[in-house]
């Protein structure tokens, strides 16, 4: 047993050095020529547009819903008025950039693993390389850049969805004009909370193309090793991207951002 343990540790840190290694040779191929503008954009579409339905309908949800739960806490304690506030900065420094990038992870993530997978237990990136082709360049740096650049649209989004949400949550059992909400949602936000909010979206999109190219570009073991690269891509994107968010909350706080 303490062999098998050992085994498994010595498996889990091999993965995790090569992953790294997969993961800081996408920066010297970002920068060096021939750069796959067409790719670039065509993934930024597939990525980013295609995804805006999901994404704005949860976020429609996660703030009428969150509203609609807060409402009655806040009533037994006479605040009734600061639920626009506390709406509003919980949903931009926390709750939608994180939804977001889990509810990317699950389909962005799954579909670019499940794609490469099937790349590479087809021989296809191999007849790439054969070919004179960079499949690296290709396939890997053109999804990473769409992901780490479409993410935090998204995430922008979903954060005016969802505030917007919480606009229709406070109404329904209570009156509160247009003007006055967004009044009192741009009096309780400030640049710490949307700036740290904003930038952490960047390594979560940077971290989901990463994990869904890696665990497709390295899948084996045929059509097994497809469902198992897209199963694989989704959940330690997600765990990635809550060990992410822990760092960015501690950095935060060490700077008094919070």
């Amino acid at each position: 047993m303490i062999m098998a343990a050992m085994a498994n540790i010595k498996n889990f840190f091999a993965e995790a050095g090569d992953m790294f290694s997969f993961s800081f040779r996408f920066f010297p191929e970002a920068v060096m020529p021939r750069y796959e503008f067409r790719e670039l954009l065509r993934q930024a579409f597939y990525i980013g547009y295609k995804s805006i339905p999901l994404v704005a309908s949860t976020a429609f949800i996660m703030g009428l819903v969150l509203t609609i739960q807060s409402r009655p806490t806040l009533v037994e304690f006479g605040a009734e008025s600061l639920l626009p506030a506390m709406v509003s900065v919980s949903l931009v420094r926390e709750i939608a950039p994180v939804i977001t990038a889990l509810i990317c992870a699950g389909k962005i993530g799954s579909g670019i693993g499940a794609e490469l997978g099937s790349m590479k237990v087809t021989e296809q990136i191999d007849a790439m390389e054969v070919s004179g082709t960079n499949p690296y360049k290709y396939l890997v740096v053109t999804r990473v850049l769409a992901t780490t650049l479409m993410v935090p649209l998204l995430a922008v989004i979903a954060n005016v969805i969802a505030v917007y949400g919480g606009f229709l949550g406070v109404n329904i059992k209570g009156v509160v004009s247009w003007d006055l909400y967004w009044l009192k949602v741009f009096e309780a936000l400030s640049y710490s909370d949307v700036l740290p909010s904003f930038v952490k979206t960047f390594f979560f999109g940077f971290t989901i193309g990463v994990v869904g190219c890696y665990m497709g570009y390295t899948s084996s073991r045929g059509t097994e090793g497809v469902g198992m690269a897209a199963n694989s891509a989704v959940v330690i994107s997600s765990l990635l991207i809550f060990v992410i968010d822990l760092v960015v909350v501690q950095i935060t706080d060490l700077l008094g951002l919070t």
